[in-house]
């Protein structure tokens, strides 16, 4: 289940967002059980920022509303290289779920499974393998996929952090 949807920023960019998991949960009161929703939500820009949200309501559409705000919040900027992929390989957790990214060929696509792949896309990334590892859930394997980004470095801020050159890091 996965819905797209352009929406303008403050800064003019062009935001899509896509409903990744739209859940019906339930709570267990003293009258009964209560009936609500959570709802998984990406929002990115394809030019290298993205945020993942989870919003619940007692409708569909307030639980994405409260997802879009909330991925809004958490959005993060991510390197990406000439060829539309990552700089180096890396490997990403939230929970029990683990992911491993690895750059990859020009034209080779995106090689993902499930909110990994819709995060990596979102990203901007053309060109990437992924794997899951670990859990199922579809929220933590999004936010597995952001914590592996979030971590990505390139070669001048490796260069800079460890005060030497850049071409002394590529001897």
């Amino acid at each position: 289940m996965i819905k797209k949807k352009t929406l303008k920023s403050k800064e003019e960019n062009n935001w899509e967002e896509r409903v990744v998991q739209v859940k019906r949960v339930t709570k267990v009161v003293k009258g009964g059980k209560k009936l609500s929703f959570r709802a998984v939500l990406v929002i990115g820009n394809e030019e290298g920022q993205i945020g993942v949200g989870i919003g619940k309501a007692s409708d569909v559409v307030g639980a994405v509303k409260k997802a879009v705000n909330d991925a809004k919040k958490h959005i993060i900027h991510i390197p990406i290289t000439k060829s539309n992929s990552i700089p180096h390989p890396i490997h990403g957790i939230s929970g029990a779920a683990k992911i491993i990214l690895r750059p990859s060929a020009k034209g080779c696509g995106v090689i993902a499974g499930g909110s990994t792949r819709t995060v990596l896309e979102l990203a901007g990334i053309k060109n990437i393998l992924a794997k899951q590892l670990g859990s199922n859930n579809t929220l933590n394997n999004a936010r597995a996929a952001l914590n592996a980004l979030e971590n990505l470095r390139t070669f001048k801020e490796t260069a800079n952090n460890r005060g030497i050159t850049l071409e002394y890091l590529y001897k």
